[in-house]
């Protein structure tokens, strides 16, 4: 009876794990899928080809003098060094800071300020979103070429002067040059804002109401809402737009190009279009390539620094 009792209370046996079933378990899940790797290798190889390949030839080719026929000769910093010597090069540099200082500026200020007026659901808002972001659909060359018409003689920006009694400030925008960059940078912007308030909807919708609730429990005006709550919680958003503004500051071409092609008398010169007319029009290759160094230096001079300034803030 008693043998019968402890067999029965005696719990059943469990058979002994297969010895390594966890470890091959854990090779197949550490096992890469084939499809992965070709669809991050593929790719990689591709960029490495057409862009890391071409990006490290510029910068032996920022070295050497080269007319694109015959073989580049060596000379060091050379053209670095003519640099400072030339007249056009200064003006295109005073130019590009000029270009992103307001082109920058005023896209942020701008989009963001739309994004504001337009982030909240109310009838008729998507018509507004949709007519500020119909130029971001548009190619430069269109635009420029749209705006070329708008600052012909009797176009309709000089019809809006009269309009509006402003006769006197009628003037050949594009022909002057204390006008024709700025008259450039009019065009870049109508076509950039509509792009950075698209990003600024995007990093508002991912804000907390709850933090405007309590903002507005504590007494807090609209203006320090938007100062103390929005502002800090777009940190992520503005490193976005700050390298999207510089990168497309420091590119701009097309649009430059089709409407001055940086004159007249290179009053809307930026270093974009003289690194193009000196390697095409030009054909000096070598110190085309030093200019697209230069612009590399500054875009990411400019992207890092605010990056290393907004990682110190977080820590």
């Amino acid at each position: 009876m008693t043998s019968t009792v402890t067999e029965t209370a005696s719990p059943p046996r469990r058979s002994a794990p297969r010895a390594g079933g966890g470890a091959s378990r854990r090779t197949r899940q550490r096992r890469f899928s084939p499809l992965i790797l070709v669809f991050v290798f593929v790719p990689f190889a591709v960029e490495a080809v057409w862009v890391f390949w071409p990006a490290l030839q510029g910068f032996w080719l920022a070295l050497t003098s080269w007319d694109g026929l015959s073989a580049p000769r060596f000379v060091g910093v050379g053209n670095f060094s003519d640099m400072v010597s030339d007249p056009i090069f200064r003006t295109a540099l005073k130019n590009t800071a000029i270009w992103l200082v307001l082109f920058g500026g005023l896209s942020v200020v701008g989009g963001f300020g739309m994004a504001l007026l337009l982030q909240r659901e109310r009838r008729g808002v998507g018509i507004y979103r949709a007519a500020l972001f119909t130029p971001v659909v548009f190619s430069l060359v269109v635009t420029a070429l749209i705006w070329r018409v708008f600052y012909q003689p009797d176009g309709l920006v000089d019809t809006v002067l009269r309009t509006v009694g402003l006769g006197d400030f009628i003037r050949p925008w594009l022909a002057d040059p204390d006008t024709a960059l700025y008259a450039v940078i009019v065009p870049a912007l109508w076509r950039q804002i509509g792009y950075v308030m698209v990003l600024y909807l995007a990093g508002l919708k991912a804000v907390d109401p709850a933090l405007y609730e309590a903002a507005k429990v504590d007494g807090a005006s609209a203006w320090q809402r938007t100062l103390y709550v929005t502002i800090p919680q777009l940190k992520g958003v503005n490193s976005v737009v700050l390298s999207v503004i510089v990168i497309d500051s420091l590119r701009s071409f097309d649009i430059v190009w089709s409407m001055t092609k940086g004159g007249p008398y290179h009053s809307s010169e930026l270093l974009s279009t003289y690194m193009y007319s000196t390697a095409f029009q030009s054909t000096q290759l070598g110190y085309a390539s030093a200019l697209a160094v230069v612009i590399f230096l500054l875009a990411l001079a400019v992207i890092l620094g605010y990056l290393i300034r907004a990682f110190r803030e977080e820590t």
